[in-house]
């Protein structure tokens, strides 16, 4: 696949599945020995252990993505995101806030034979959480 195809199949993964809940889709645009390399406690690899994580993500939060830049160079695609979200699910045993948060991520998907293969990720979860009043703002600092 191009760079360009590369991108559009990542796109669909934020909006499709992330966004929509499409779970389906992961079927067609994963492989199924998808790796993980920052699971989540509890989560297996493999495309049941992406399911997991994206059930995990849509119980937790109600969140919508907005993909702020893409990068791809030959397999891989790195993608810098902001969410903004709202806390209305147990959250890997942070149980619902209601409140809201916005954050930023970046991550960085490896294809093979046109699927997504790998991915690593970098999230502000710190911000999360302090957004979300799970930990304490730093003093002089608003949440």
């Amino acid at each position: 696949m191009s760079e360009t195809q590369n991108k559009q199949l990542l796109r669909r993964y934020y909006e499709e599945v992330l966004m929509q809940g499409r779970l389906e889709v992961l079927e067609t645009i994963a492989r199924t020995d998808y790796v993980e390399h920052n699971p989540f406690p509890g989560h297996g690899q493999g495309l049941e252990g992406l399911r997991q994580r994206v059930n995990t993500l849509r119980t937790a939060f109600k969140q919508e993505f907005t993909l702020e830049l893409l990068i791809a160079e030959g397999d891989k695609v790195a993608i810098l995101w902001t969410t903004r979200g709202t806390h209305v699910g147990d959250f890997l045993g942070l149980p619902p806030t209601g409140k809201s948060y916005t954050i930023q991520g970046i991550d960085i998907h490896q294809l093979r034979d046109g699927r997504m293969a790998e991915h690593w990720d970098v999230v502000d979860v710190h911000s999360m959480l302090i957004q979300l009043g799970a930990l304490p703002a730093p003093s002089g600092a608003s949440a």
